[in-house]
């Protein structure tokens, strides 16, 4: 057995984007000894393509905003099964997590007397997403990491988890190895943090970088946790679709909220045609009275746009279907438009969309100040993750915790845009001091170096077995996975077709376990393909399951064989646990009912 360096530490945290960030700075604020480890470059984590803004209720703008209004739309987006005390709680403290970051040196945009500035996003009643621009995220890191590199933290770049470790039923440590010398290192800890983020790698066209294999949710439940809500996967609504190397890449709702419209081929803004019920009464049905509503006019209905991620993703989807779609199979965003409302239009753009402004000039050659985008949904985010209580973050696994994307609870079936950069905020600080006082209260545990051993050598298989032994290595299995479940576990879904995804992943997987490498440990980005592959694997069989499982259609879960919202299933949340025999079980836990007053909010709100 190779050897491998040892590190000790109270807390490790997994994953340096705003939810590790925040959870190492919160852990080591309490006394705790930080470790911090990051899948890439620290500064570089997948919050930095965040651009619309933080969601929360300073009532900036719009004196009537307020947590109670920020909790009633956080649940109506999530379909009532959100965790009600995490909704709370996030609502309650998004506000309090902004101005610490601008008291730690976030330079927000400004209202005219001196104000973080705050702008419309989807599903949102009010203004709400304070913002820098359209580069929010990259702000938001910037300020933690500038803020965490003297708390004393250990960061440990460029390293990969592969295995968490226990001990009499709690976490004991973790395995990962060095991406650049391909060298292991043991962390020995009394409490984890995870942080990882999502799993958008496991589709075709997404918006995700190339860290989001779905470590954390994968990690958890090959140690023991259950996950929660994994057939909830959103799809945001605005992706690039030209040209094909930038398929996939975000386009910021913070376009629609300044004023973008959707047009068909025809030119037609078809987003007016399908408006659900429950949102009719706070949308717009006309053109002038959307617009009045992006410049600020209290008394007017927000436009059609800004409706939920899901609905919007799923108009776009039909007119592409119906034939109404734009050339390369999308739809064109028009911010372009309001040169007719605005006399100075164009410096309006690119002062309130630079990063859009670049990204299109620079990768497309289009000026979306002239010129409309062409756009078409694109996997984005996953609602569900590692089952976690609402005020601890803690997960069913004694010592570990979750924050941010990995997690769920919050967002409940559909995530509203900007609350998950309040998410990582509110709930990373919760994470970081818990898990802090856990490693406090409990005494160190001892790593059973048969656990370690036997971490190594599954990690190193792919080496014995030698490259080239059936024509097949790890790329050519994970675009297999990526092209299935883009197809038949997508934005629309069928049992027919997820049965077949179940059968094509229980293939992939015995591929995957066959799947050989060349060379050696040192720069070779084909074992860590290999080495990512089990994690996707299991994080799409989640998923299919867990959507097989739900026979309705709610939030960001479509099913074309069931269309409509059932009451029945909105009782229940769908809980993935790995069983005894290894397989993965699913079981319907009944949410919470709401206590009176939060009930009380929901009623007054709608």
């Amino acid at each position: 057995m190779p050897d491998y360096q040892t590190f000790d530490h109270d807390v490790l945290v997994v994953g340096a984007g705003g939810a590790g960030l925040r959870a190492a700075i919160a852990a080591s604020a309490a006394g705790a000894k930080v470790g911090l480890v990051c899948k890439s470059l620290l500064g570089k984590a997948h919050t930095v393509m965040a651009e619309g803004g933080v969601a929360a209720a300073l009532a900036n703008v719009d004196d009537r905003d307020s947590w109670r209004v920020h909790f009633a739309d956080t649940m109506r987006g999530g379909q009532y099964l959100n965790n009600w005390r995490m909704a709370e709680l996030h609502a309650r403290e998004a506000p309090d997590r902004v101005r610490e970051l601008e008291a730690w040196g976030a330079l927000f945009d400004r209202t005219p007397d001196g104000r973080i500035l705050q702008r419309n996003f989807g599903g949102h009643k009010y203004p709400r997403l304070a913002h820098v621009g359209d580069r929010t995220g990259l702000e938001m890191i910037r300020t933690l990491q500038d803020h965490a590199v003297y708390q004393g933290i250990d960061v440990h770049m460029e390293c990969t988890l592969v295995r968490l470790l226990t001990d009499g039923g709690r976490v004991a440590g973790a395995l990962g190895y060095d991406r650049e010398r391909g060298r292991f290192r043991l962390f020995r800890c009394r409490a984890i943090v995870l942080a990882t983020g999502g799993i958008g790698r496991a589709y075709s066209i997404t918006s995700n970088s190339w860290e989001y294999t779905g470590d954390g949710q994968a990690l958890a439940y090959g140690a023991g946790a259950a996950l929660q809500d994994m057939e909830f996967v959103q799809f945001h609504p605005t992706g690039m679709i030209w040209p094909p190397s930038v398929r996939g890449i975000l386009v910021t709702e913070g376009v629609r909220g300044e004023g973008g419209v959707l047009l068909n081929r025809q030119g037609k803004r078809f987003m007016f045609d399908d408006i659900p019920e429950n949102y009719r009464n706070q949308t717009a049905d006309n053109e002038e009275e959307g617009w009045r509503y992006t410049q600020g006019d209290k008394s007017a209905r927000r436009p059609p746009e800004l409706l939920t991620r899901d609905h919007v993703a799923r108009s776009i989807l039909r007119e592409v279907r119906e034939g109404r779609g734009s050339p390369h199979g999308g739809v064109f965003l028009d911010i372009a438009w309001i040169k007719r409302r605005l006399p100075q239009a164009r410096e309006h753009i690119i002062k309130k969309l630079p990063s859009m402004y670049h990204q299109f000039k620079q990768l497309a050659d289009i000026d979306i100040t002239t010129t409309p985008m062409e756009v078409g949904p694109t996997t984005h985010y996953v609602m569900g993750g590692i089952r976690v209580d609402g005020d601890t973050q803690r997960s069913t696994l004694p010592g570990l915790f979750a924050a941010g994307e990995c997690a769920a609870g919050l967002h409940g079936a559909n995530r509203l845009g900007g609350n998950s950069l309040s998410d990582l905020l509110v709930f990373g600080k919760r994470a970081g001091e818990f898990a802090a006082a856990f490693a406090r209260e409990h005494a160190g545990v001892t790593v059973d170096s048969g656990q370690v051993e036997d971490a190594v050598r599954c990690a190193l298989a792919p080496f014995e077995r030698g490259a080239g032994a059936d024509g097949r290595g790890p790329y050519q299995v994970q675009q297999d996975l990526q092209t299935m479940m883009q197809e038949l576990v997508g934005i629309v879904r069928t049992e027919p077709e997820m049965a077949r995804a179940l059968d094509g992943i229980a293939r992939l997987a015995e591929q995957a376990r066959q799947v050989g490498v060349a060379g050696n440990r040192e720069y070779n980005p084909g074992w860590h393909t290999a080495l990512d592959l089990p994690n996707l694997l299991t994080i799409s069989e989640a998923v299919t399951r867990a959507a097989i499982e739900r026979r309705e259609s709610r939030g960001g879960h479509f099913r074309e064989d069931f269309p409509e919202k059932d009451p029945t299933w909105g009782k229940f949340n769908i809980v993935v646990r790995r069983g005894s025999d290894g397989r993965m079980q699913l079981s319907r836990e009944p949410i919470p009912p709401l206590p009176a007053e939060l009930a009380a909010i929901i009623e007054e709100q709608k």
